[in-house]
């Protein structure tokens, strides 16, 4: 707790971000958007974002509003280009960011390897984008379906013990005095960001033109290639985790539920093994 507090006045501008983003996959897009517009001028204000940054981003997004009014070829060549814009975002190679070093080279455990982690700007606005694009993955609740659930729900703890068996983790309890950043960065700017872009977007385009099947084992596999940085055996877990989180959102209709299986996993990751692996 102390770490996070000696943060909170570098940090606040990110609250903006968090209170937009929950405004908008809670159906309340227009007040999503206008935080938004606040969290740019006080970034730009702040020297968190250039405004070559600002642009690049305006533009995306008026791009991705404008996708509900075309179809056919245009519609197809749209959506490539906002998924193009989405991965320079997510990957930072948009310029003009200055995305905050908040973890440098610590430790979760003895075990554990070095972990950084910065709190981005950058990647958490696919989900407006994405959400501009396809409003349907937050206007899709169903009675939820047990069986898909129940499945997605079991495949998280065998990732676990896929894990151990393989050594890419070791047993090792506890929380660092970072837990609380981490957990803020990883359930908003990490968990919500892909959550939104892979199964409220992804998944639901496949599924739309290629079936249920193909559409949440496509969207999975492109999980786990985003992963590719981490090695093998970083794609095929993520691959995996990818599909348990599939399977939930599938099942209910709900963006919350894969998110909350995806932190959970990162949270049980962090408390009960080496993260992100073993020395």
């Amino acid at each position: 707790m102390t770490h996070f507090l000696s943060l909170l006045p570098v940090i606040w501008p990110w609250f903006i971000l968090i209170a937009a983003q929950t405004s908008a996959v809670s159906g309340r897009q227009g007040l999503g958007l206008n935080l938004l517009a606040m969290l740019g001028c006080i970034a730009l204000a702040l020297g968190l974002v250039a405004p070559l940054a600002i642009g690049i981003v305006g533009l995306g997004l008026l791009g991705a509003a404008g996708l509900r009014r075309l179809s056919g070829p245009m519609a197809l060549a749209g959506h490539l280009a906002l998924i193009l814009w989405c991965i320079a975002l997510a990957s930072h190679l948009v310029p003009g960011f200055h995305n905050l070093l908040v973890l440098d080279q610590v430790h979760a455990g003895p075990g554990s390897t070095d972990f950084t982690m910065y709190l981005n700007l950058d990647k958490p606005l696919v989900l407006f984008a994405v959400l501009l694009a396809w409003p349907g993955m937050i206007q899709n609740v169903k009675p939820t379906k047990a069986a898909p659930l129940v499945v997605g729900l079991m495949l998280l703890p065998t990732l676990f013990l896929l894990g151990l068996t393989t050594g890419a983790v070791r047993p090792e309890i506890g929380l660092p005095s970072w837990w609380l950043i981490f957990a803020l960065s990883n359930l908003f700017l990490t968990c919500l960001t892909e959550e939104a872009f892979f199964r409220g977007y992804l998944q639901s385009v496949f599924i739309s033109k290629t079936g249920t099947t193909i559409g949440i084992v496509a969207a999975s596999l492109l999980f786990g290639l985003a992963h590719a940085g981490g090695g093998p055996a970083l794609v095929v877990f993520a691959s995996i985790l990818g599909a348990a989180c599939g399977l939930g959102y599938f099942a209910t209709g709900r963006l919350w539920v894969p998110v909350l299986m995806h932190f959970g996993f990162n949270a049980l990751h962090l408390a009960l093994f080496t993260y992100p692996g073993p020395v």
